[in-house]
């Protein structure tokens, strides 16, 4: 069977310190993961050996079935991969508009060329447009990236990271520093625009990681521990013993 991500016996090591110790893991096409764990557990590490932000010790990364790993950012983007960062990641001089139209560009055939017009490629904009409408941003269309709200900025992010068409997502704590009801607001976005879509998300916020995802996969010590439905994963004795040290049920019976 191919998967859409599949880890297999993946190792990061930085000097004598391994960090990501033979993981496993398969995601099958559609579904909403979230990767949960204990701060430096190595979440981001395997986010950054999926997205060909670094390159793994040994292992190996599957996309749809073909390795990507050792590859660089913009091959594995190109062949369906897209990713959002902790840190909001837009052009802030350029308009709401301008952002997403930059983000359509590569996915419709043009490259990087000074002798077009962006105002002439009729297909850039009516994408770009429609993306605005998607995300909710239709009434920003003309405001800077700068001055938008925390939450627009991610909004926005959000609208470049699936502008390419990705059938990969990748975001990486994307509620963090929203207060309750942007993240409420936040989750529905999510949803939304990643339906059909494969989504791997590291989120902390475990009302974000019970309202969104399909399954959770536990990372400890650069390993997955447990990868299974989030009423499972609840349950798992590994999971609790792991979160031993911190509360490990919430007022619903969550995770922290």
């Amino acid at each position: 069977m191919s998967y859409a991500v599949e880890l297999k016996d993946l190792r990061k090591s930085f000097g004598n310190t391994e960090i990501i110790r033979g993981a496993n893991l398969a995601v099958t096409r559609g579904e909403r993961v979230a990767v949960i764990g204990p701060n430096g557990a190595g979440k981001s590490t395997l986010f950054n050996l999926i997205s060909g932000r670094l390159d793994p010790s040994s292992g190996e990364v599957l996309l749809n079935g073909q390795r990507i790993d050792g590859k660089p950012p913009y091959e594995i983007n190109r062949l369906g991969l897209a990713r959002s960062f902790q840190i909001t990641n837009v052009f802030p001089k350029l308009s709401v508009f301008e952002n997403l139209r930059c983000a359509v560009l590569w996915s419709l055939g043009y490259r990087y060329t000074f002798l077009r017009f962006l105002s002439g490629l009729h297909d850039a904009n009516e994408r770009a447009e429609a993306l605005l409408v998607r995300v909710g941003l239709a009434a920003k269309r003309n405001v800077l990236a700068m001055n938008l709200t925390y939450a627009e900025q991610r909004a926005l992010e959000i609208g470049i990271t699936i502008a390419g068409g990705a059938d990969v997502i990748l975001l990486d704590e994307p509620t963090a520093g929203m207060s309750t009801t942007e993240t409420a607001r936040f989750i529905d976005l999510i949803r939304e625009v990643t339906e059909g879509k494969t989504l791997l998300t590291v989120e902390h916020d475990m009302g974000v990681v019970f309202g969104l995802a399909d399954k959770i996969a536990v990372v400890v010590y650069g390993e997955v521990i447990a990868f299974d439905t989030p009423e499972r994963v609840r349950a798992d004795a590994r999971v609790q013993e792991a979160y031993l040290g911190s509360p490990v049920a919430d007022a619903q019976g969550g995770l922290h």
